[in-house]
């Protein structure tokens, strides 16, 4: 029979590999989106947040129809920084008028209803959206992501897909 030895086992490089790997996996599971989210909401820390986002000169054959069918669905994806970030409810849809300004000679500035809207049919809305976030120091965090006014996001239906910008928010009590 073979002796066996009673010297303590050393660490390897495998195995130091092996121990660095299991540990992040651990830290991924605690430090997930979804844990901190559910810890946000559980805490206070998630509050209603309203978001506006307008959407301009979207060439569309119906843009009436194109408005009543975004309102139906009452809800909408949200795309920020290209990444998908869940649904949300649509408030309102609150449709744009476009304008047009011309100087007259006697020097004032004379604004009216753009007419060429109608004939070239594009699609002017401010969406009004409502979710929950929680206020950062860099912003409103909405569907994990920090968002600010001017941010572009990308709003997603059953027929359609914009791509806008952020033109107000509030957080807290509406």
């Amino acid at each position: 029979m073979a002796s066996e030895s009673s010297t303590p086992r050393s660490w390897n490089l495998v195995d130091l590999g092996a121990g660095a790997a299991v540990l992040l996996a651990v830290v991924g599971v605690f430090w997930s989106p979804k844990l901190s989210g559910a810890v946000a909401r559980a805490t206070g820390g998630m509050q209603p947040v309203t978001v506006s986002v307008d959407v301009r000169g979207v060439p569309s054959a119906d843009a009436a129809g194109l408005l009543k069918a975004a309102e139906s669905e009452g809800k909408v994806s949200i795309v920020i920084r290209n990444q998908p970030h869940g649904t949300v409810k649509i408030n309102r849809i609150i449709p744009l008028q476009r304008r047009i300004s011309t100087l007259t000679p006697d020097g004032r500035v004379v604004s009216a209803d753009d007419p060429n809207q109608k004939t070239f049919g594009t699609f002017d809305a401010r969406f009004i959206l409502e979710g929950e976030g929680r206020r950062s120091a860099g912003g409103v965090v909405f569907g994990n992501q920090t968002i600010k006014i001017g941010a572009p996001v990308e709003l997603e239906g059953g027929t359609y897909r914009f791509g806008g910008s952020v033109t107000d928010l509030k957080s807290g009590q509406p």
